[in-house]
């Protein structure tokens, strides 16, 4: 197939790369599993087309016939609401079987690596309006207790997502990011494809993620809490859209005082284990944090921020997202965490619309705009956090963040999806056409898969020349000029 011709050239570039003794990023030795790398090559399928056969992972859901709830419903161009199940509930219970063998195709005819019960909802935001839809899933076993599980190969929980790649015509968006972040920042959600069937209908290629949360035996976030000693080592809060719920809905400081007026909510704990007296005290100990940062006293040594936060951490979480022009990052589906060391910790998630990839509003790739959002806005005003930010720029373009490196990423993930792209577009190919241009100005909309890496390839190109020439400019934001009112008492 012509993307298995692309890959073989792809791979080829790889080791030449190898040979030339530039940084070996592309090895084992970081310890991130990159699927398209790491999996095992398998025979072509034999079977022309008389059972459904992948070399990807293979998931399929049974709801008994049931819609599965939580879609958007439209009155014109506004959403009004989502579905619901027939009880009124916004989930249902179904059953999923993982395929998952390490060297041979999968098929739904073999016996499945992993079967379990679990409750299922359309997930996302503008994406529930989509016609290929992404899902929560919730494991549970036969007492309906959660179930852990390790899924293609990650670690054992029972919380999942299941995005679908729609907007996103490169499929890819996701779990190339998810996984470059993890390799720059230690942390990120770790991320495998596979196909997706539902009710026995081919739904395409999905991405199988982690949710942002504390696993057992330090899996996923290194956090805990002890609900009946009311006690935390860590929690997990996130920005993103009010949503009507008020459990968990953290009134500190900066939203008591509406620096932000969108929700920022506990996550971790989840209702299950939350208390008075466990959410009494995170609201003070973040209130605590955030007070200090916008204090006279933000940069100062003794009383300032730096003792608090993994400053390296919000370093990468700012440059990942502005290299690619990921604005949703600071105000929304914003995760922040305070790990078991007492130390707060960002943690990226959702590149659907990076890249150029935002529906009404093209985001240029000449400027830069995280350092005017929430908690950066004062963490520019210190000079040291800006020349760290500088610095780990140079490093990063040198590396993770330079042309070749991702243009061979991506190059890599097309080859390894090979035929599984054909069979997804087979499906939703229909959204190439202008009839279904999800981008505004409709010129920005791909029309086939190659233009859509084209497409991306060239924003990398674009974004990158004009950040290596204006990264320096960030350092305004910290002049003296700018910041003389919250530095006028420091000691």
């Amino acid at each position: 197939m012509k993307y298995k011709a692309a890959g073989a050239v792809a791979c080829a570039v790889m080791l030449l790369i190898s040979a030339m003794n530039l940084p070996n990023l592309l090895s084992d030795d970081t310890g991130r599993y990159h699927q398209h790398l790491k999996a095992e090559e398998k025979a072509t399928c034999s079977h022309n087309g008389d059972v459904f056969c992948t070399h990807l992972p293979l998931i399929s859901i049974s709801t008994g016939d049931k819609e599965i709830p939580g879609k958007a419903i439209k009155d014109g161009n506004k959403t009004v609401g989502y579905t619901t199940a027939e009880d009124g509930s916004d989930r249902i219970k179904a059953q999923i079987d993982v395929f998952d063998s390490d060297t041979s195709n999968n098929h739904p005819t073999d016996a499945p690596a992993i079967t379990s019960e679990m409750t299922i909802h359309v997930r996302g935001n503008s994406s529930r309006t989509f016609d290929k839809l992404g899902y929560r899933i919730n494991l549970l076993d036969e007492n309906g207790e959660n179930n852990p599980q390790s899924l293609l190969g990650m670690d054992a929980h029972h919380e999942w997502a299941l995005h679908g790649p729609f907007l996103d015509k490169t499929l890819m968006r996701n779990y190339m990011w998810y996984n470059i972040g993890g390799e720059i920042m230690g942390y990120a959600p770790n991320v495998r494809f596979c196909e997706l069937m539902i009710n026995g209908e081919y739904m395409g290629v999905y991405v199988l993620v982690e949710i942002i949360t504390a696993g057992k035996d330090g899996s996923r976030l290194n956090v805990s809490i002890d609900a009946k000693d009311n006690a935390f080592t860590g929690y997990v809060l996130q920005l993103d859209r009010l949503d009507g719920e008020e459990y968990n809905r953290l009134k500190s400081f900066t939203t008591y005082t509406i620096r932000t007026k969108n929700k920022l909510e506990i996550v971790y704990p989840g209702r299950s284990n939350m208390t008075e007296e466990l959410y009494e005290g995170i609201k003070q100990d973040f209130s605590a944090f955030e007070k200090t940062l916008y204090s006279y006293d933000y940069d100062n040594e003794k009383y300032g921020y730096e003792d608090l936060i993994d400053v390296n951490s919000f370093v990468d979480y700012f440059l990942i997202n502005e290299f690619t022009c990921n604005y949703d990052a600071g105000w929304l589906s914003t995760y922040i965490y305070k790990d078991i060391d007492g130390k707060f910790r960002m943690c990226i998630w959702d590149f659907n619309s990076a890249c150029d990839n935002y529906q009404q509003a093209y985001m240029p790739e000449n400027h830069f705009e995280m350092q005017l959002d929430l908690w950066y806005y004062m963490l520019f005003k210190d000079e040291h956090f800006t020349n760290r930010c500088v610095e780990r720029y140079r490093e990063l373009r040198k590396t993770y963040l330079s042309n070749e490196y991702l243009y061979n990423y991506i190059d890599g993930i097309a080859a390894y999806l090979g035929d599984a792209v054909e069979r997804n577009y087979e499906k939703w190919g229909y959204s190439f056409s202008e009839e279904y241009d999800l981008l505004k100005p409709t010129e920005r909309n791909p029309r086939n898969f190659e233009q859509s890496l084209a497409s991306m390839k060239n924003f990398i190109s674009v974004r990158g020349k004009w950040m290596d020439e204006n990264i320096e400019t960030l350092k305004q934001y910290s002049a003296g000029s700018k910041v003389k009112k919250f530095n006028e008492n420091a000691n």
